[in-house]
């Protein structure tokens, strides 16, 4: 499996959160609230929570190709969305280690979380 995740810090976390899933979910299945969102794209699967000021974004791809698609549909809904702010998205290979339980259930396989 190929992952990443990315943390973006904006005052808007949950309306960013919350504006991606919604339109991702006119095109892929996409469920969300205003704390966490999940968007089933035909390369893998997008996890996002929003706390406070921070929006961290958590992605996993059967392949390298898939991921990096998955990331590129973000980047750009995330830059047309924020326009009015200045951010980046950073990107980071894998998963961190303090990966919510919920998330890290679906994402990361029986025999990893034992491990």
């Amino acid at each position: 499996m190929a992952e990443s995740h990315a943390i973006i810090r904006t005052e808007k976390a949950s309306r960013y959160l919350q504006q991606l899933c919604k339109h991702f979910a006119h095109k892929v299945p996409s469920e969300f609230d205003a704390a966490a969102g999940r968007v089933e794209f035909p390369p893998g699967l997008c996890h996002m929570t929003a706390e406070g000021d921070t929006l961290a974004i958590y992605c996993q791809s059967a392949t390298m190709e898939g991921l990096v698609v998955m990331q590129g549909i973000v980047d750009n809904h995330m830059q047309r969305f924020a326009w009015r702010e200045d951010i980046a998205i950073a990107w980071q290979t894998g998963l961190p280690e303090d990966l919510p339980a919920a998330i890290r259930n679906e994402l990361v396989p029986d025999a990893q979380r034992h491990a």
